[in-house]
């Protein structure tokens, strides 16, 4: 199950023009989870391919929960890692 901050995915809808509702379907597709950064909780950050684009995917676990953080067009060192590991050459972070 998913769940997010209602005002953080219109701010991130209007920013990044990406839609939380939209950007979870990275995690019914092959994508790659590396560690994120956060002083406050474990943060993951799931790389995949929605629309075409690779895009990142910011979260953590709360309880049996998928908390989504925010969302945004993947930068270029997760680009080449996600493409590395679509390709078999890269290792699951």
């Amino acid at each position: 199950m998913f769940e997010w901050d209602e005002a953080k995915r219109l701010a991130t809808l209007e920013k990044h023009k990406l839609d939380f509702r939209k950007a979870i379907e990275v995690f019914a597709s092959d994508h790659l989870i590396t560690s994120g950064k956060s002083e406050l909780e474990e943060r993951l950050v799931a790389v995949g391919i929605l629309n075409g684009k690779a895009i990142s995917v910011i979260f953590t676990y709360r309880a049996e929960n998928i908390r989504i953080i925010t969302a945004r067009i993947a930068r270029r060192d997760e680009r080449e890692k996600l493409h590395a590991y679509l390709a078999g050459t890269g290792e699951e972070a």
